[in-house]
């Protein structure tokens, strides 16, 4: 059964850059990747629950859309195989194309590498109403060049700031933002892969470069800890996802959208009097 007065709180991380002792340093090593706190423990029950929260979803987009007081940037970030793309299936397959968006964020092109790293970031944030999900993000600035030694640990706490200052930035000018890191284990990542070479019809989600990056597990892990670390603020903290469990994950991140969207009081833009008395023939 699901653990008693669990919160998304206790699987968030906001205490990084507001200038005070942040009490006992942030581990991702507490957070166990298997476990399903949210879970009602019938994976048809949680399955069939995520499948209502998809449709609330829906419902709260629409009513986003034509609100437009905000813009909401989701940002998925997590190693190879955490399910990026089926969150994305399983909390937004129900809403409309013309509010929701989502951005696969791949390694930058040569005309992005001749700009800072967050050009191209900020050309892609949401407009008023829109909701933006970033399958990856600029995130990767702060992992891949730490794991490979291409920047120095001066240059990736001056990242750090940068970020908190652009996602700031966001906020202030009437962004909403909620970053989601998908935690699975080691093993669970093996299992995906295999998966993906034993079945030629997902031969084409794997790149041979997938198994160079998962000799770097241990780096990733320091280095996704250290983000998160230093990023989770109290205007975009993180919400860690225990993920080994793909209904579970959805069900988590499913809940935690409808929860920010209830908790913007959206409303419908007050109605025309010049359109009251018209009739149409």
């Amino acid at each position: 059964m699901a653990r008693s007065k669990v919160s998304l709180s206790d699987f968030q991380h906001r205490s990084a850059g507001n200038g005070k002792p942040s009490g006992r340093r942030f581990d991702l090593g507490r957070i166990d990747p298997q476990a399903k706190p949210f879970s009602t423990g019938s994976k048809a029950r949680d399955k069939a629950r995520t499948a209502e929260l998809a449709l609330e979803v829906d419902r709260l987009q629409d009513l986003f859309y034509a609100d437009r007081r905000f813009k909401l940037l989701v940002v998925l970030q997590g190693t190879d195989t955490s399910g990026k793309d089926g969150t994305i299936r399983g909390v937004f397959g129900q809403t409309s194309a013309l509010g929701v968006h989502a951005v696969p964020w791949k390694a930058p092109t040569t005309d992005e590498r001749a700009h800072d790293y967050l050009w191209r970031i900020h050309q892609r944030v949401p407009a008023e109403g829109e909701i933006v999900i970033f399958n990856r993000s600029h995130y990767e600035d702060v992992l891949v060049p730490v794991v490979n030694g291409w920047i120095t640990p001066e240059q990736t706490q001056q990242r750090y700031a940068q970020i908190n200052a652009f996602e700031k930035m966001l906020v202030e000018t009437g962004t909403v933002i909620c970053k989601f890191m998908l935690h699975i284990s080691k093993d669970e990542q093996r299992a995906r892969l295999q998966e993906r070479l034993d079945d030629p019809t997902k031969h084409w989600k794997f790149a041979a470069g997938d198994l160079d990056v998962r000799k770097q597990w241990d780096l990733y892990q320091q280095a996704y800890q250290d983000a998160v670390a230093a990023t989770g603020t109290a205007w975009a903290p993180w919400t860690v996802v225990p993920a080994d469990s793909k209904t579970h994950r959805n069900l988590m991140i499913a809940q935690a959208i409808v929860q920010t969207l209830q908790g913007l009081k959206l409303r419908y833009p007050p109605g025309s009097p010049e359109l009251a008395h018209i009739r149409v023939e």
